[in-house]
């Protein structure tokens, strides 16, 4: 996540048009990545030492909580969240009532949990497919997402780059974005925590 908010910053100067954020310093160890498509989809993940807590809303998914009236969670979103991740169930920024999709991973555990859900018919009922298929970790799965939302070519292989977390200077920075200056980068490379070589 670190990764896409930086190459959103390269090329989406406007934090407005980006999809992609991440706030390394959101509270005492914690660290909170996010997505905003403008059209009402939307992702938080909350990093903390003891793992991490992510929810999703796919608005147009059949287990949205508005597909009721009045709203309604689906099922089983939020069962066995471990204590440790509870917090973020609280968390005003995070809309918990408008999720469809909620998965969770304990730094101790080595996969993904999610709550006792009984699903009903479908590919993507939970649109937690399509929101986050970009976390493939496949340059070319952003290429192909950035060159139509942003309508310019990218480079896959700066995109390699940073999701190896190179440290970024300013010709992987031109690569992306001609007009673009590492200097005007510098609150976000502060913001999303993301390494940089000053001097090259």
């Amino acid at each position: 996540m670190q990764s896409l908010a930086i190459l959103d910053a390269i090329l989406s100067p406007d934090w407005e048009d980006r999809y992609y954020s991440f706030d390394a310093h959101w509270n005492h160890n914690e660290q909170l990545g996010s997505m905003r498509d403008g059209s009402g989809d939307s992702l938080f993940a909350l990093f903390n030492p003891y793992g991490c807590f992510l929810k999703g809303f796919a608005h147009e998914s059949v287990m949205s909580p508005y597909q009721t009236e009045p709203p309604q969670l689906w099922p089983g979103l939020f069962d066995d969240i471990p204590s440790e991740l509870q917090a973020s169930l609280d968390e005003p920024a995070f809309a918990i009532e408008d999720t469809t999709f909620c998965i969770w991973c304990q730094t101790s555990a080595s996969q993904w949990q999610r709550g006792s859900i009984d699903f009903p018919e479908g590919s993507d009922p939970d649109g937690s497919r399509e929101l986050l298929k970009i976390f493939d970790y496949q340059p070319n799965t952003y290429q192909q997402w950035a060159e139509d939302y942003y309508e310019c070519s990218i480079d896959a292989n700066v995109v390699q780059q940073i999701y190896q977390h190179s440290p970024l200077t300013q010709t992987m920075i031109h690569q992306l974005n001609p007009e673009l200056l590492v200097a005007d980068l510098l609150e976000d490379i502060q913001e999303i925590g993301y390494p940089f070589a000053a001097a090259v």
